[in-house]
């Protein structure tokens, strides 16, 4: 079974892919005249730019929802096992794919506003929506709708749940089973209350938990102040095979950096537009401009924090393609939190390890509120009356199984699994967006004319020419 799942593996993240990301992302960068760098001030202004509704969730909510999911383990773990795979140059291409893909997550996030729709008395959408509404290609939908679901409820859980058991364990000997049961029963209480309930928790979570991780980043920073620039110097110099050390895993360092970027800050991947939809807002390209500062907020903040840490302290391993370890500072250790762990715990050696672990609960298990949450949004698509409650407690018992299996299994074949869901769902969603550009293309340029002209925009998708955004006639 493991060598069928590597194999799957292997095709979904062929070279095809990593060269399919990189170029959507130059290209939408390209087109919208690289807004991730113009609209700055705009995406900040605009977290608080809205208020929640019966239907809708705020602003601010809709970006927490987005970000619990995208700042998970990737942000702690991943980075590490980045660091491990390609050597430091691989966090210079984790940057590059946030800052390309922030242009990427613009166009989803606008799409997924455009072709809402209410559905159980909420705002629903996703690339399965703006498929079939936008493409008008339903059975392309119902694919991707299919794909994510198997993502999100079943492949996806146990990364977060297996390393918040590892790291939990590492810290506090607490057996793997016994962490993994109580976030399940955590996440029960939870998603058992539905959108709202997500909403809200998220909006209080995920900006403690965020500032609290990159706090004691800050800290170690200051600490190492003077060996800034030595660092910058080698994941610059690892990035372009200019460090001998690391030659041998240039090639790695750009596949692990971008896989292991898309990983974590989800641009293009498909799942950002389901948060998205679920806003009020007057203008779908708000949203999206939202959505592209999460992307800085998961890789430029959170995943620099981490990959930061893990060098200044040198508490790290590169594993050799050819067998052993070009760099071996942690014995024997191929990859994951404990990296993160053992940075933190050389300044910090009283609670490094379990600041850690608690970090990582509070990233992981966020997370998986968020993949349940799209797993249901998906889900509603498919059930188009939305009448069979039975399909919901399917849903929520699959997805508290695949939590409580995942921390109990091996390491190796969680992140396995975990990739394909990545890849698929995002093989699907970025021909789905370079498809289906010209409505997010038209909604940002009516959103610039309007702002250019002092007034506050309002989207009226009818004269635009854009046909099937029925929540906004």
């Amino acid at each position: 079974m493991e060598k069928i799942i590597n194999a799957v593996n292997d095709i979904v993240w062929s070279n095809a892919f990593i060269i399919l990301c990189l170029a959507t992302g130059i290209y939408f960068s390209v087109i919208t005249r690289f807004l991730q760098v113009r609209y700055i001030k705009t995406m900040v202004k605009l977290l608080f730019g809205s208020k929640s509704s019966e239907k809708g969730v705020s602003s601010f909510q809709a970006f927490a929802i987005a970000i619990s999911g995208r700042v998970g383990t990737g942000n702690i773990a991943g980075v590490a096992t980045a660091i491990a795979m390609g050597g430091p140059g691989a966090v210079f291409w984790m940057w590059l794919i946030a800052f390309l893909g922030a242009a990427s997550a613009f166009i989803e996030a606008t799409l997924g506003q455009i072709y809402k729709q209410v559905k159980d008395g909420q705002y629903r959408g996703g690339p399965a929506y703006y498929i079939e509404k936008g493409l008008g290609v339903k059975w392309y939908a119902v694919v991707f709708a299919i794909a994510t679901i198997l993502s999100t409820a079943l492949f996806l859980p146990g990364v977060q749940s297996n390393s918040i058991a590892q790291s939990v364990h590492n810290a506090f000997n607490v057996p793997v089973a016994v962490t993994g049961g109580a976030v399940t029963l955590l996440l029960a209480l939870i998603i058992f209350g539905g959108v709202k309930r997500i909403g809200k928790v998220a909006e209080f979570v995920v900006p403690f938990m965020a500032a609290g991780y990159i706090l004691m980043a800050v800290i170690i920073i200051i600490l190492n102040i003077n060996e800034v620039p030595a660092v910058f110097s080698l994941i610059i110099r690892s990035a372009f095979n200019l460090e001998a050390t690391f030659s041998g895993v240039f090639g790695a360092a750009i596949a692990w950096g971008v896989k292991r970027g898309i990983y974590s800050n989800e641009a293009g991947q498909g799942t950002a537009p389901h948060a998205a939809a679920a806003a009020e807002v007057k203008h779908p390209a708000e949203q999206g401009l939202v959505q592209a500062f999460s992307v800085y907020v998961d890789t430029l903040f959170v995943c620099s924090a981490t990959a930061l840490m893990i060098l200044f302290t040198g508490q790290y391993n590169v594993v050799n393609p050819e067998g052993g370890f070009i760099v071996e500072n942690l014995p024997g250790i191929k990859e994951g939190a404990a990296y993160t762990q053992a940075a933190v715990s050389v300044h910090f050696p009283s609670f490094g390890g379990s600041f850690v672990a608690i970090s990582l609960l509070f990233f992981a298990f966020t997370t998986i509120m968020a993949y349940y949450y799209i797993a249901e949004t998906n889900l509603s698509y498919l059930d188009k009356k939305g009448n069979n409650r039975l399909l919901v407690w399917g849903l929520r018992i699959l997805i508290l199984g695949a939590t409580f299996y995942g921390s109990v299994k091996t390491a190796a074949l969680a992140w396995t699994m975990g990739d394909i869901g990545v890849g698929m769902m995002a093989w699907l969603n970025i021909i789905a967006i370079l498809l289906l550009q010209r409505p997010a293309l038209k909604a940002l340029r009516d959103y610039q004319q309007q702002k250019k002209s002092g007034k506050q925009p309002v989207f009226r998708p009818e004269e635009l020419g854009i046909k099937n955004a029925d929540e906004w006639a």
